[in-house]
């Protein structure tokens, strides 16, 4: 199971025995038994009105709730993460996803991912009770604020923004560095500096 995944991708190497029928109980009994243990939370997808007509993916990710969960069951050391940037940085994203679900409920809102069938993405959109909205891309380093950001202008303009209102800010949260406001107005900032 990788630190966040589709429901697809969290157990291939469990039921490889069983017939598909039992496999798919035996996951989706697994699924409900670690989620009712808190050991996994799901981010549901976010599905503004757009101005496109892409199709919006309604799938949930699933993260731990504390990704050095993920880090101890593949017993994984500081050296193997540095040496697989990839994992790294889907632990990085799963640990930015949970501070920002405590930060934001908070302040009554909620953290749900985008995802459309055209390729556009946000790792996080949180929204607020009164409709407010921030999209977030989150970067293990800060040499990839610039794609991150076209990618949120990219994927604002695709929203019908007279209905869902603009985002109130644009964010790409990175793993070092400072934070800093971009010209284009996206905010770039490094999960240290996160607070409610």
């Amino acid at each position: 199971m990788t630190p966040s995944a589709g429901a697809e991708d969290c157990y291939p190497s469990i039921t490889p025995a069983l017939p598909d029928r039992h496999a798919r109980a035996f996951r989706s009994l697994f699924h409900t038994l670690i989620e009712r243990l808190m050991v996994i939370e799901e981010q549901h997808s976010w599905a503004p009105h757009l101005r496109s007509r892409d199709t919006v993916r309604k799938g949930s990710i699933r993260h731990f709730v504390d990704p050095s969960l993920a880090v101890a069951g593949l017993r994984a050391s500081s050296r193997d993460l540095l040496h697989d940037a990839e994992a790294f940085g889907l632990l990085f994203e799963s640990l930015v996803i949970r501070d920002l679900r405590v930060y934001s409920e908070l302040l009554g809102g909620e953290v749900r991912h985008y995802r459309d069938s055209a390729g556009s993405e946000a790792d996080a959109i949180i929204q607020l009770d009164d409709g407010r909205w921030v999209a977030v891309e989150v970067k293990l380093s800060p040499s990839r604020a610039d794609d991150a950001s076209r990618s949120l202008e990219r994927l604002i303009a695709k929203i019908d923004t007279d209905r869902v209102g603009a985002p109130v800010a644009r964010l790409v949260i990175t793993g070092t560095g400072y934070a800093y406001t971009r010209p284009d107005g996206t905010h770039v900032v490094p999960l240290a500096c996160l607070a409610p």
